[in-house]
C-alpha cells in the first residue's frame, strides 16, 4: 500500500533486508520518508509515541506490499507457521492479532510491544490501526478502483487513520481538526498514487479511477510506457488538480493548532504541495520516476503554508 504516512511519500518500495532486527530495521526506515515522522523540534514524549505509531503503520505496510525480506523474522515473531511466512492474509490475520493483545494482553512482536504504553498514555482506541490493516487486506484483494469516491473510501483506511493517530497523540483531536487532517490525509495519499504511477503498476496495481482513464482516453498500456503521452499526462494533470483542492480545503487545520504542532503540520501540508509542483514541473509525466520536490523547494513550501499562503 502506497500511504501518506502522513504525508504522503512514506515509503520508497523498494526492498530492504532485515538483518536479524525486525524492529530496529523498520523504525529505520523512517529517515528515508518524505515527512518528518517525529522531528527533533518536537517534545521527547511525543517523538517516542510518534515512533510507536510509525513502526506500526511501517511494519503493517511492509507485510501488505511483501516488502518483509525472506528469513521469516517478522513471522515467526507473529506466531505465523514457516510454510505460510510468504502468505500476506496469514500475515495481517497474525498482525491484527498480536494488534489486539497491545490493548487486552501482551503482544508478541517488539514494535507491538513499543506500542502498548503510547495506547495508554494517550488512551488511543484500536479503530484507526485496524483501519491500516484493513486497507492492506483490501490491497490484496482490489487492485484497480472504478470511480474517485471508491478511491476516496480507500484512503479512509489507507491514509486519515495516521492523521487521526498524529492528532489524538498530541490530544489536539477535535471534529473539525479531524475533517480537515483527513482532506489532508487523503490529498497526500492521491499525491503518492500519482508519483508512483509505474511502481504501483509493477505490482499489479492501479489507483487512477477507471472512469478517469476512460474519460481521458488512457488505456492500461499507457501506463507501462516509458514515458507518458499527452492524454496521460491530461490524467494526471486532472488528478493533481483533485489533491491540490484537498490540500487547501484542509491547510486551516494548521493555523488551528500552535507552537511545534503547528511546524509539524505545516511540514505534512507543505510536503504534498510541493510534490505537486514537482510533479507539474515534469509536465505531469511520472512514468520515468516519481517526481520530488527538492529540500529549498519544500522548506519554502512550508513557510507559504505557515503564512497561509498554501
Amino acid at each position: 500500500m502506497r500511504r501518506p504516512r502522513p504525508g504522503q511519500r512514506a515509503v520508497t518500495g523498494t526492498h530492504t533486508t532485515r538483518l536479524g532486527d525486525p524492529e530496529r530495521d523498520t523504525l529505520g526506515k523512517a529517515a528515508a520518508e518524505n515527512f518528518p515522522v517525529a522531528p527533533f523540534f518536537l517534545p521527547r514524549a511525543w517523538r517516542t509515541d510518534l515512533m510507536a505509531v510509525y513502526g506500526f503503520a511501517r511494519l503493517v505496510d511492509d507485510i501488505g506490499d511483501g516488502d518483509l525480506a525472506p528469513g521469516g523474522a517478522d513471522a515467526r515473531l507473529l506466531g505465523v507457521a514457516p510454510d505460510r511466512a510468504d502468505d500476506r492474509m496469514a500475515l495481517l490475520d497474525a498482525f491484527e492479532a498480536d494488534l489486539r493483545r497491545v490493548f487486552d494482553g501482551e503482544p508478541r512482536h517488539p514494535l507491538l510491544r513499543r506500542l502498548r504504553p503510547t495506547v495508554r498514555r494517550r488512551a488511543l482506541t484500536p479503530e484507526p490501526f485496524l483501519g491500516l490493516i484493513a486497507a492492506n487486506r483490501q490491497d490484496q484483494l482490489v487492485s484497480r478502483y472504478e470511480t474517485y469516491d471508491d478511491l476516496l473510501a480507500y484512503c479512509e483506511l489507507s491514509a486519515n487513520p495516521v492523521g487521526r493517530l498524529v492528532l489524538a497523540v498530541t490530544g489536539t483531536s477535535t471534529p473539525e481538526r479531524v475533517r480537515r487532517s483527513d482532506e489532508i490525509c487523503t490529498a497526500l495519499q492521491i499525491v503518492e498514487h500519482l508519483q508512483d504511477v509505474a511502481e504501483d503498476l509493477g505490482r499489479d496495481r492501479i489507483y487512477l479511477p477507471a472512469e478517469d482513464m476512460k474519460r481521458f482516453h488512457v488505456q492500461e498500456s499507457d501506463l507501462a510506457a516509458t514515458s507518458a503521452g499527452a492524454s496521460v499526462r491530461a490524467l494526471i494533470a486532472f488528478e493533481s488538480g483533485r489533491a491540490r483542492d484537498l490540500l487547501r480545503e484542509g491547510a486551516p487545520l494548521v493555523g488551528s493548532v500552535h507552537g511545534r504542532l503547528r511546524l509539524l503540520l505545516a511540514g505534512f501540508v507543505a510536503g504534498g504541495a510541493a510534490a505537486l509542483d514537482a510533479i507539474a514541473a515534469a509536465e505531469y509525466d511520472v512514468l520515468p520516476g516519481p517526481p520530488r520536490p527538492g529540500k529549498l523547494r519544500r522548506l519554502r513550501q512550508v513557510g507559504a503554508t505557515l503564512r497561509g499562503e498554501g
